[in-house]
């Protein structure tokens, strides 16, 4: 009886290696599976990331910023010079596009239209107790890619200021606020809502 027990002891014994073994071989098999669909949709897709919420074709390799002229009543000599240049900056550092001197893949033309200061809010004494300063620009942008894409607009900003202060003592930095307003507001137009 004994030899019977230990041959049956033996046979639990290896039907449980056996068992294992089985076991062992299909997860295996699953993680095998796994790793090769794994494999297929990474190769099958591409993520695109953007921490900046542009959105560019693959095909848009260049970009262009004509030089925005200055036609308001009221003209700053820098003010030209000034969205220019942002508009450049913040192109090459939101996108992956190329700056070229001659016409781009996508282009930004333009002027300056309006650049004015206006009272906004009336005290008791008749005198107004808020101004408001505007500038205009409006803007043609070309998508030679996709040219569903392209736009004509004319794109508004104000900063709001004491009327006990003079404008040219906050010009400066109400310009600079207002530029990049309307700087961002255009290439959100151009990348970001297609």
């Amino acid at each position: 009886m004994e030899f019977l027990n230990g041959l049956s002891t033996e046979r639990l014994k290896s039907m449980e290696l056996n068992h294992e073994s089985v076991v062992s071989t299909s997860v295996k098999r699953l993680l095998l599976v796994l790793v090769i669909i794994g494999i297929i949709t990474l190769i099958g897709c591409k993520v695109t990331y953007s921490f900046t919420g542009a959105s560019v074709s693959k095909l848009t390799k260049t970009f262009s910023v004509i030089y925005f002229q200055n036609r308001a009543q009221l003209v700053q000599p820098a003010l030209s010079q000034s969205l220019t240049d942002a508009l450049i900056d913040k192109c090459k550092s939101q996108t992956s596009l190329k700056y070229v001197n001659e016409t781009g893949d996508v282009n930004f033309e333009g002027e300056i239209t309006d650049y004015n200061t206006r009272p906004l809010t009336v005290a008791a004494d008749a005198q107004a107790a808020t101004n408001r300063f505007t500038i205009s620009v409006k803007v043609k942008f070309t998508n030679a890619i996709d040219p569903d894409n392209s736009f004509e607009q004319t794109f508004s900003r104000y900063e709001d200021y004491n009327s006990n202060l003079d404008l040219s003592q906050v010009e400066s930095d109400l310009s600079a606020k207002i530029i990049e307003m309307i700087v961002e507001d255009i290439f959100n137009q151009a990348f970001v809502n297609w």
